[in-house]
């Protein structure tokens, strides 16, 4: 094992959240300047979020003896394309559970209730206590949450509260816990649809999910049933999903979409049924503190071991 401190290059909005790691050499970087890389050889890479972490994903491969890259984004396919051989990378885990799962809620709720009309009644200034569809609510609807993992587990905890049925789906069968009482493989997902009032996605993008709600999964789900995508966009086929909802046979409520970022004037602004937010699922104060104790833990297992927790894509 190496003698001397491994280098980390972490971004400077974290510095306050992650303080001194003993036998870690941390060196600051400007994340909004793709042209401050710091300088000579480092072993751990801490990136921005996916949204502006381009540049950097980009110039991995001029680090000379990188080992490790640890992302601030729960999403890590973005990264993929541009690892190079025998570097590990670690997503953040944990770290954006309460917020997206947040999200997650209030989309649900917002399309369930109608609040995007009602807002849009407001703005012009007339009563109105019509809906645009039958008056729903959460309570006593059945949920699917596909994807069990953190952000999926930390919805479904937020479900229950609101008295519905929450029907978790993983990549595999296992038992259930505390929440639920069985998780359900993928490959029961089609005999799950037709009977959920709301599909609420939140697993991560790969070959494996690319696409996994198409037009023959759309249309086994029934009349007027929700979708609901906080994962990323390309799991589902947009194009099936604006004709269902163009039809009004089904609303949906995003804020992943694909492409993304959505170009002005797209069809899916405009669906009557369709909530459209701007990937904002990890928009919270509480995600800077939480990546810094998540990144202070990866740093010292790293300086013990010269390995990270949580590496995936390898």
């Amino acid at each position: 094992m190496p003698s001397r401190p491994p280098v980390a290059a972490v971004p400077e909005e974290l510095l306050p959240y992650l303080g001194e790691v003993a036998g870690v050499e941390v060196l600051p970087y400007d994340h909004e300047d793709p042209n401050t890389v710091p300088g000579g050889g480092r072993d751990v890479d801490v990136l921005a979020l996916s949204m502006i972490a381009g540049p950097w994903l980009r110039r991995m491969d001029e680090v000379p003896g990188l080992r490790a890259v640890v992302l601030a984004s729960a999403g890590y396919e973005h990264a993929l394309p541009y690892l190079p051989g025998g570097v590990q990378l670690a997503n953040a885990v944990g770290v954006h559970d309460t917020a997206t799962s947040e999200l997650g809620l209030a989309l649900v709720l917002a399309a369930q209730r109608h609040l995007p009309h009602h807002v849009l009644r407001q703005a012009q200034g007339v009563w109105d206590r019509s809906a645009p569809g039958p008056w729903r609510s959460l309570a006593d609807s059945r949920v699917l949450v596909v994807g069990y993992g953190g952000i999926g587990t930390a919805l479904a905890r937020r479900l229950l509260a609101c008295e519905c049925e929450v029907v978790a789906v993983a990549s595999t069968d296992r038992d259930g816990d505390d929440l639920v009482g069985r998780v359900h493989g993928i490959e029961h997902l089609p005999d799950l649809l037709p009977a959920a009032d709301v599909v609420v996605l939140t697993l991560p993008l790969t070959d494996a999910t690319h696409g996994l709600l198409g037009a023959r999964e759309l249309a086994a789900l029934p009349d007027h049933a929700l979708v609901v995508n906080i994962a990323r966009g390309p799991v589902v086929d947009t194009d099936a999903l604006l004709a269902e909802c163009a039809s009004g046979r089904l609303r949906a409520a995003l804020d992943v979409t694909d492409p993304e970022p959505l170009p002005d004037g797209h069809p899916l602004f405009s669906t009557p049924g369709v909530l459209v937010v701007p990937h904002v699922g990890g928009a919270s104060p509480a995600s800077l503190p939480r990546m810094g104790s998540y990144l202070r833990s990866q740093l010292e297992v790293y300086r013990d071991t010269r390995q990270l927790r949580h590496t995936v894509g390898s």
